[in-house]
């Protein structure tokens, strides 16, 4: 006789039951492993078709022992974040004089996203949309505008739309071309002056989207940026050739311009992993706006206090570059506050006719449409070119400015400024200075992609035009202008205060 187990009818049906969990349960397992797999894969394949940017040479930020370099309240330094996954000047103008010029830089036409900006302070984006409207363009529309800059079929559509033609665009290779063959080993240019020339160098090659991925210039870009990181690094956000000079903030406004522009144009908007570039924009940055005299301006050796106050000449550079931090999206401090105080120093140096004076609105110099331009740029980025102050000096510039390559009507700083505001102000008088300077340019470059010489040596009506004379200096520094100016017309989309 045998014993057999038998299971009831309910416990046969539990059992069915868990059998058939157990095979559910092992689908899921396998298909989440095989997706798993397949991101997995993804990832490695990404990984090899990205381009890696070399990295820049850590600093741990420790500033040069030097009694002139005011060491400020606020931290400088930032806690590194991960990086993104690849895909002269202190003098430069003022020579050996108190000069009210420097290097006039193209706006970045970059994305708004800092929330510092446009709190109700009458502060608009900048920049208008070409309607005649003056309310926002060129700066709000990106990334149409970036992409516009970065195409060669977009550059010659604005050049031929702007009255440009396809010589400037060849003009402008030309010249950055040169620039790749002048460049030093370190990254920088010439041997003076160091961190201006190279801040406008890289500005010239940015305002023709070369980044450190461009198959020609690349290395030279990612060159100059690495030198200027490092100069920022080894001196907590402090940028210039001679500190002892007390006109280095040119030096040093000139490259934190050059150096936020890079982070917007080659980080934020193509993905290139620059080692410690963020660290040195927001520092050097950060540095510029601590650093701002109580009357608004910025003055020479950063004094805070001085009875000078500053002038209209390192006033503009500061705020073009303070534009440029912006628009990175890096969490700047007191933007808003340092902005508003500069534009404010700006219109109480305009006299009635539309003339900017140097630090008083009856220090005019030479014929006043130099730092005209200058106030008429800041003021157009900042608020719009339908502003009474942009108005009155764009208005004074038509009426006064002259342009002759050969003649003592050659400051090339001055008109620099000036084909921006103009562009910018649009209209009958952009159609006119248009054709005051567009040929006098292009028929002045030599056959290697530099600039001639400016009237033959005879004096220039400007105060420290250093960028006369055939020194290696003075060629960089009027290549670079020239340049600039023709990369003017794709750089930036034009707005308007009037109808065209």
């Amino acid at each position: 006789m045998s014993l057999h187990a038998q299971l009831s009818p309910e416990a046969q049906a539990r059992l069915a039951a868990q059998r058939r969990t157990s095979t559910i349960t092992s689908l899921i397992i396998a298909l989440l492993m095989v997706t798993l797999l397949g991101v997995i894969l993804l990832i490695i394949t990404m990984a090899l078709n990205t381009k890696e940017i070399p990295q820049i040479v850590s600093y741990s930020g420790n500033p040069d022992a030097d009694d002139n370099l005011k060491q400020k309240k606020v931290q400088t330094q930032v806690e590194r974040k991960p990086a993104a996954p690849s895909s002269s000047m202190s003098k430069v103008i003022a020579a050996n004089t108190s000069s009210p010029t420097a290097v006039p830089v193209p706006e970045v036409d970059v994305p708004m996203v800092n929330t510092e900006f446009g709190d109700g302070n009458d502060f608009g984006d900048g920049w208008g949309d070409g309607s005649g409207t003056g309310n926002g363009g060129g700066f709000g529309n990106i990334p149409t505008a970036m992409k516009k800059r970065c195409s060669r079929a977009d550059r010659i559509q604005r050049l031929l739309s702007s009255g440009g033609t396809e010589q400037c665009e060849e003009a402008v290779v030309a010249s950055l071309r040169w620039l790749k063959q002048t460049q030093n080993p370190d990254g920088s240019w010439v041997s003076g002056q160091k961190v201006g020339m190279t801040g406008l160098a890289l500005l010239a090659y940015l305002g023709h989207c070369q980044t450190a991925q461009s198959e020609e210039f690349g290395e030279s870009v990612l060159a100059a940026i690495t030198y200027l990181v490092d100069i920022a690094m080894k001196n907590n956000g402090k940028m210039a050739s001679d500190f002892k000079d007390n006109h280095w903030p040119y030096e040093h406004s000139i490259a934190v311009y050059a150096l936020a522009e890079a982070y917007t144009l080659c980080v934020k908007s193509f993905g290139e992993n620059i080692h410690q570039l963020e660290e040195a924009v927001l520092a050097s940055g950060q540095f510029m706006i601590n650093s701002q005299h109580i009357g608004g301006g910025w003055d020479y050796a950063y004094s805070e206090d001085s009875s000078r106050g500053g002038d209209v000449s390192i006033v503009g550079w500061h705020l073009q570059a303070l534009k440029a931090c912006g628009y990175t999206g890096l969490p700047f401090k007191n933007v808003d506050k340092c902005a508003k105080l500069g534009l404010e120093y700006i219109e109480r140096m305009q006299a009635p006719s539309g003339a900017i004076g140097y630090s008083s609105p009856n220090g005019i110099h030479g014929d006043g449409t130099t730092l005209a331009a200058v106030g008429a740029l800041s003021t157009q980025i900042w608020k719009s070119s339908s502003t009474k102050v942009a108005r009155k000096a764009c208005k004074f510039i038509d009426d006064e400015m002259k342009f002759d390559w050969n003649s003592a009507d050659s400051d090339l700083y001055g008109h620099y400024y000036a084909v921006q505001a103009m562009i910018n102000h649009g209209g009958k008088s952009w159609e006119k200075y248009n054709e005051l300077f567009r040929d006098q340019v292009l028929n002045n470059q030599n056959e290697d992609g530099s600039y001639k010489d400016l009237n033959g040596g005879a004096k220039i009506n400007a105060v420290g035009a250093s960028f006369q004379g055939n020194s290696a200096f003075a060629i960089h520094y009027r290549t670079c202008l020239a340049t600039l100016m023709l990369e003017a017309y794709y750089r930036f989309l034009p707005a308007t205060g009037q109808k065209h």
